[in-house]
């Protein structure tokens, strides 16, 4: 009987068989990771390289850019070692807080502490600018106190990072087991000893990968620092702004990249090792919270229940409030400061008194933010879904490819900026460069939405459906097309948000006639007068609301998930 699963010609045409069947899965792979691929070679790691040459040229090495580098190094270190003990100050006990006990409006306090998380920098330093600024709600009062632009820096890095605390360390303490703590305490050991000897050691990942956690982003602030420190307080981020844009000095500004990316690596891989260890020791969630009994407990609850709500919404409704507050004397006048309600900040928006060549409505702002986020959705889905497809069922080319395409995530954005300048010099005349930056950014977010989802589709449904006589389109669209619907649209609203919050490759990428909304707040905030300022409040506002919506979208996905 003939076989008429193999050939049986001659030995070639039997080794062209076996090699396409093993070639096949293998071009099938490639296939999927090519547009990716591509795309990560042409716009990150030849911007990258580019810049590593630049960077080792011998026009960077001189003593002043060494001190310059020193300088600018050790203050990064120190602001960002700073904010992360403030944090810990202030998320600690609040992980405490949301992990032991219940109280009203609980949920709530939560949703709040997690809301700056996901704001875009120019809305979070334009909240203190509203708070506590030289034209803020308070001025009157910081008029005497002084607080100085650092003060304001480490507390919008808290404001940002404290969830962090918050979510990693409460979600420990909440998988601690109670017999531990009952058992320790029936030998004698006070409360001190229970956290040394039992609570500490089995927190300590937790609270290790936090704290890298909050680092990083300290260490990589950079919109929050130019905003409220300017070029006073410059970190490598804002160094490596100022010396493409302001001081011109590339090679510097290579360096710089440079030394920030191999931090952020360094820091990254320890990260990575860390929430593994936090992963490997998940337990079952334990039922901790309870009602506060003693008065210990109520006033711990009580007093940081009011500093979470005042901390957390104070700057959040300062914002909207004074773009809506008359705080200075009336255009072209001297004397009296004028107080009360107004919309003359909105309508100003509109006006371009100075006749300037480059000015751009707030609609137009609007429209081109908004048209940006539109492309950059478009561009992470269309390069996420096959990466995403391939990394649900990982081989050994997954393994190898999925830390490569995670790498823009260990990059500024302003790194980004600064290699698209020395790869691209006169094309970026082209306003198509900034969602392609965007979507550098917003990529790894993209596939890691999408990937859980592909892999938690059984494939025993898609066999079923082809056994019925279901086309391969006809099994897409009634199988995975509901499973990947939510997800989809999660990765979409993150890349969205994330492209419309964008601050600082846009800043170094946008061409004047092009502005996005957060370029457009940094130009107001960097303009003197009162007016100038309430028009930045004006547009940090809407661009709130705007945030604020894509938040909501993705949480109410999320909890329809969950159902």
């Amino acid at each position: 009987m003939q076989n008429n699963t193999l050939p049986h010609g001659d030995a070639k045409s039997r080794g062209s068989f076996f090699l396409r069947a093993l070639v096949s899965p293998w071009f099938s792979r490639l296939s999927l990771w090519l547009a990716p691929i591509l795309f990560l070679l042409i716009f990150f790691f030849q911007p990258l390289a580019r810049i590593m040459v630049l960077a080792f040229n011998s026009s960077a090495f001189t003593q002043k850019n060494f001190e310059v580098i020193l300088s600018v190094t050790g203050f990064t270190f120190y602001q960002a070692i700073l904010s992360t003990i403030l944090t810990f100050v202030l998320g600690l006990p609040s992980a405490v807080l949301f992990s032991r006990f219940n109280f009203h409006g609980k949920s709530l306090l939560r949703a709040l502490t997690a809301v700056p998380f996901m704001l875009p920098t120019v809305v979070v330093a334009s909240s203190f600018n509203a708070l506590v600024g030289n034209h803020g709600l308070f001025s009157f009062f910081t008029q005497s106190v002084h607080p100085s632009s650092f003060i304001l820096i480490l507390s919008a890095h808290v404001f940002y990072n404290t969830t962090i605390v918050i979510r990693i360390v409460g979600n420990a303490l909440s998988r601690l087991d109670p017999k531990l703590e009952a058992a320790a305490r029936s030998l004698g050991a006070d409360s001190f000893h229970v956290w040394k000897n039992i609570t500490f050691p089995l927190l300590r990942p937790s609270l290790l990968a936090a704290a890298l956690l909050v680092f990083m982003f300290d260490f990589t602030s950079f919109g929050v620092i130019l905003l409220l420190g300017g070029s006073n307080l410059a970190t490598l981020e804002v160094e490596i702004y100022l010396r493409v844009l302001k001081l011109p000095n590339l090679p510097l500004a290579a360096l710089l990249s440079v030394i920030q990316l191999i931090f952020t690596l360094i820091f990254s891989v320890l990260y990575t090792r860390t929430i593994s260890q936090v992963t490997t020791q998940t337990a079952p969630r334990f039922s901790l919270a309870n009602k506060p009994k003693t008065i210990r407990e109520r006033a711990f609850v009580i007093t940081n229940y009011l500093l979470l709500i005042t901390f957390f919404l104070l700057p959040l409704i300062s914002l909207p409030i004074r773009s809506l507050t008359r705080l200075e004397a009336d255009r072209g006048q001297r004397g009296e400061v004028q107080y009360g309600f107004t919309t003359d900040y909105y309508k100003e928006l509109f006006i371009n008194r100075r006749g300037s060549l480059f000015y751009v409505p707030p609609i137009q702002a609007a429209a081109n933010s908004l048209g940006y986020a539109s492309v950059t959705v478009f561009l992470s889905l269309a390069l996420g879904y096959p990466a995403a497809y391939a990394l649900a069922k990982p081989t050994r080319l997954e393994k190898f490819l999925d830390p490569l395409i995670m790498l823009p995530l260990g990059s500024s954005a302003v790194m980004l900026g600064l290699g698209f300048i020395i790869s691209f010099g006169r094309s970026l005349a082209s306003p198509w460069f900034v969602p392609i930056a965007h979507t550098l950014v917003a990529l790894p977010f993209v596939i890691r939405t999408l990937q859980p989802a592909l892999a938690s589709i059984p494939e025993r449904l898609r066999q079923a459906a082809s056994t019925l006589g279901a086309s391969p389109f006809r099994v897409w669209q009634t199988v995975d097309l509901p499973i990947l619907s939510r997800a989809t649209l999660s990765a979409a609203t993150f890349a969205f948000t994330v492209s419309l919050g964008e601050f600082g490759a846009t800043l170094l990428l946008t061409r004047p006639e092009y502005p996005t909304i957060p370029i457009a707040i940094q130009r107001f905030l960097s303009q003197p007068g009162g007016l100038n300022f309430g028009q930045a409040m004006a547009m940090a506002t809407l661009l709130m609301l705007l945030t604020t919506l894509a938040i909501l979208v993705i949480e109410k996905l999320r909890l329809s998930d969950t159902i």
